[in-house]
């Protein structure tokens, strides 16, 4: 009998302005089990995000003008050749180890799909009109009652990622992966994490972030078609 290979893990961070976190976050994700390959998309950073990820191992895409998390996503997605397909925040830092237990279902195919669950950290950010728009388009257009709606730390098959492409623009990115995925009848399954990022506070930077996330998320909501 022929020995099966072990599976193949791709890793896929878009990034912007990261430099201070994305040589961590990069050897973190090198770590985990079955990784081979992580591909950074630089979309259209000022600073040394680039130059970091690459001295970290990773394989580099820079974009010359600024387009959003879908748009890098699309940008980077001809690149990633792995059987499984690790998608990570470029602000996770030396926590993306904690991504490991995104891996375990979709390697066992237990599940098609994975998404983080961040543990509760206490700090007050918005009001949850996002997160609730989201929760309840997913569960309309697909049944399931999501805990976390927009964590963008997911694992998934290479079936799954080949089915949600292409990647929806803007802040709509992560209710658009759930809902293709979901609505094509891949398993979709929430994982306890332990990771931290950076989240926005009840400043005006962050109510300007949540509304945009808000109009985004809307307008992908808006546009599938039940």
């Amino acid at each position: 009998m022929e020995e099966r290979q072990p599976k193949r893990v791709s890793v896929l961070i878009p990034a912007h302005n990261e430099e201070d976190s994305i040589f961590d976050t990069v050897t973190a994700a090198f770590a985990l089990p079955g990784v081979s390959q992580v591909v950074v998309v630089d979309d259209a950073s000022s600073d040394r995000t680039s130059e970091m990820a690459e001295k970290a191992g990773a394989t580099v895409k820079v974009l010359q003008v600024n387009g959003g998390k879908g748009a890098a996503m699309n940008a980077g997605a001809s690149l990633v050749d792995g059987d499984v397909v690790l998608l990570l925040d470029g602000d996770l830092g030396s926590s993306a180890d904690g991504a490991a237990p995104l891996l375990e279902p979709v390697l066992d195919g237990e599940a098609d799909m994975t998404v983080a669950v961040f543990p509760r950290t206490g700090r007050k950010g918005g009001f949850g009109l996002v997160k609730g728009l989201a929760r309840g388009g997913i569960k309309y257009y697909t049944g399931l009652e999501m805990t976390a709606p927009l964590s963008g730390q997911r694992a998934m098959n290479r079936q799954a990622f080949e089915a949600v492409l292409p990647f929806a623009e803007g802040y709509g990115v992560e209710v658009a992966l759930t809902v293709k995925a979901a609505a094509s009848g891949f398993r979709v399954k929430e994982v306890p994490v332990i990771m931290t990022h950076k989240e926005t506070g009840r400043d005006l930077k962050g109510f300007i972030h949540r509304g945009r996330q808000f109009n985004d998320v809307l307008r992908t909501l808006l546009s599938i078609r039940k």
